[in-house]
């Protein structure tokens, strides 16, 4: 259960975040959809805590995973810059949150 709460989370955190893009270029309107994906994201992280997951891999999970997706989306929708430099540093960071998590159950 945990696992999909955090799951949840982080397509929030990201939907927000990509809200977020769009409101700043303009679109005031979707600045209600950046706060309620924050709070979701928020709340659901808090959930998954509840449930048992240790907060280091939580928040380790949630931030790494929120940056993979929200930089790839990010390319994907508004033709962002996703250089052979960026996909090494998220390559690098995913490494960094599953070593985490590996040191986290021994």
């Amino acid at each position: 259960m945990s696992w999909l709460l955090l799951g949840g989370a982080v397509i929030s955190e990201v939907s927000a975040t990509l809200s977020l893009r769009v409101a700043a270029g303009g679109r005031r309107a979707w600045y209600a959809g950046v706060v309620l994906g924050y709070v979701l994201a928020f709340s659901l992280l808090s959930g998954s805590l509840d449930a048992g997951m240790p907060l280091g891999v939580a928040y380790g999970v949630w931030a790494a995973t929120g940056i993979v997706l929200t930089a790839l989306l990010s390319r994907v929708l508004f033709r962002e810059a996703l250089t052979p430099v960026m996909i090494a540093g998220m390559g690098m960071i995913v490494v960094g949150v599953l070593l985490v998590e590996l040191g986290g159950a021994g």
